[in-house]
């Protein structure tokens, strides 16, 4: 007998929502790390003694993870989505007949208590820390790398950077993006990373960069960075920057920094791509961090024509100069000053020269210097912390930190096309970091879930 199905109207139900969200549900797993508890007595200051009650800021900061974990990024979508789906009822606290808020309250809350308490930021810092206590973190080596993501502006609608006039802005009526743009013009991470001025410059988002990195159309963008513990791929740190290496490598540092200011956590070494190999940079990993780089370098020292390269001289710091393969001295200066400090060179940058006298008669000028008089080896400021760099990788370690450097390159890629942050939605500098730290949240959830799931525990104390 084929069976009719029927959904008879009764007075009352028995409903119970904890037994429609399934054991193993993302975010049944998810909500066992998402540590909030803290969130209203951060706010309090926020909000006054008077009036009506607000909306919960807890239920907005979990709207938002479902948002991020889950890849949805309408926010109006997200609204209709926590409405009719039972486990982001559940995740969110609503019940059954709970009210949802409207989409504009995001803003709203993101725009105002949020940014002024740096909640977003306390969520992030929260999560990492679950994450250490739980053992996802072993604080030996780290990795660094920035990736693009494309702002949410127009390319028709900006200016020429010879048009642009930052001093006929008059803040008062400039739009939220435009404001914080002038807020940051003397940040490293914005507008004060490098004197290179952009190309064009948008008008919606002036902060962005115009850039054709991707090497395709060029396109206004900002720099997501990315400091992980390679060991798990847990994200400790993460900044937003102009898509300018000076800017995405200061980033680096500041994560570094930041992270042992609240984590009592200094990795060992450090693996990134060349962007990171700068001399000024090397140096303060090594001199001032204490920091082994395995960061590959662009050394323009080495030859390929079957001459000497500048690996073959031997550098004597003791006598500060350079001993060639037959033996002679390349020196910096052959004078003898009364004062040391007229040898220092103003830029940094020291030259070491073999005489003419000594090179013509050398048997090996045609593989040392054949279309020159003389040869002379230029010696960086920092050149002993490049050295270190060549000598670790040289080391047997360094292929595996380069393999483990590409777990970075994965969760760019796990950003973009699982997660749906191929473009922002939010303009300006303080918006950008809002979405790049909530997408750092919502991936170190997912990673907890995945790596400490509860049915593992059961399983283990059965």
């Amino acid at each position: 007998m084929m069976g009719v199905q029927e959904a008879p109207a009764r007075l009352f139900y028995d409903f119970d929502l904890e037994a429609h969200v399934p054991a193993g549900h993302l975010l049944r797993e998810i909500d066992r790390f998402l540590d909030v508890c803290a969130i209203r007595q951060q706010l309090a200051p926020h909000y006054s003694h008077l009036g009506r009650p607000s909306i919960d800021p807890e239920l907005i900061v979990r709207m938002l993870v479902i948002g991020y974990v889950l890849g949805i990024r309408s926010e109006r979508r997200l609204c209709d989505e926590v409405h009719l789906n039972l486990a982001y009822r559940w995740f969110c606290r609503l019940g059954i007949d709970g009210k949802v808020p409207d989409h504009s309250t995001f803003s709203k809350y993101r725009h105002g208590k949020f940014r002024d308490s740096d909640l977003l930021r306390s969520v992030f810092e929260a999560t990492v820390a679950r994450c250490i206590s739980e053992g996802l973190v072993g604080g030996h080596g780290f990795a660094v790398d920035a990736s693009l993501v494309e702002a949410d502006v127009d390319r028709m609608n900006s200016t020429a950077q010879a048009d642009w006039d930052v001093s006929g802005i008059d803040p008062d009526d400039a739009p939220r993006a435009v404001r914080e743009y002038l807020d940051v013009l003397d940040d490293k991470a914005f507008g004060a990373s490098t004197p290179v001025k952009p190309k064009f410059t948008s008008h919606s988002d002036p902060a962005s960069q115009w850039t054709a990195a991707r090497k395709g159309p060029a396109i206004f963008a900002y720099s997501n960075n990315y400091l992980i513990d390679t060991d798990h791929s847990v994200i400790v740190d993460v900044e937003a920057t102009r898509s300018i290496r000076q800017a995405e490598v200061g980033a680096a540092q500041t994560m570094i920094d930041r992270t042992e200011d609240r984590f009592s956590i200094k990795p060992d070494w450090l693996v990134a791509d060349t962007a990171y190999g700068s001399a000024e940079n090397l140096a303060w990993l090594t001199k001032r961090r204490g920091i082994i780089p395995f960061i590959p370098l662009v050394d323009k020292g080495e030859r390929t024509d079957g001459t000497f390269s500048r690996s073959d001289f031997e550098w004597d710091e003791d006598n500060d100069r350079y001993t060639c393969p037959e033996g002679q001295h390349l020196l910096q200066s052959r004078r003898n000053y009364s004062d040391p400090r007229r040898k220092e060179p103003k830029t940094g940058r020291r030259r070491y020269r073999a005489t003419k006298a000594i090179c013509d008669a050398c048997p090996s000028k045609s593989k040392c210097c054949p279309n020159t008089n003389t040869r002379f080896i230029g010696r960086e400021e920092h050149e002993d912390a490049r050295d270190l760099a060549r000598l670790a990788a040289q080391s047997p370690f360094n292929p595996k930190a380069q393999a483990k450097r590409k777990k970075v390159e994965m969760l760019f890629a796990h950003l973009k096309r699982i997660l749906g942050l191929g473009r922002l939605r939010l303009r300006g500098p303080c918006g950008v970091q809002d979405e790049f730290t909530l997408a750092a949240i919502a991936q170190n959830l997912r990673k907890l879930a995945k790596l400490r799931p509860k049915t593992h525990e059961t399983t283990v104390a059965i």
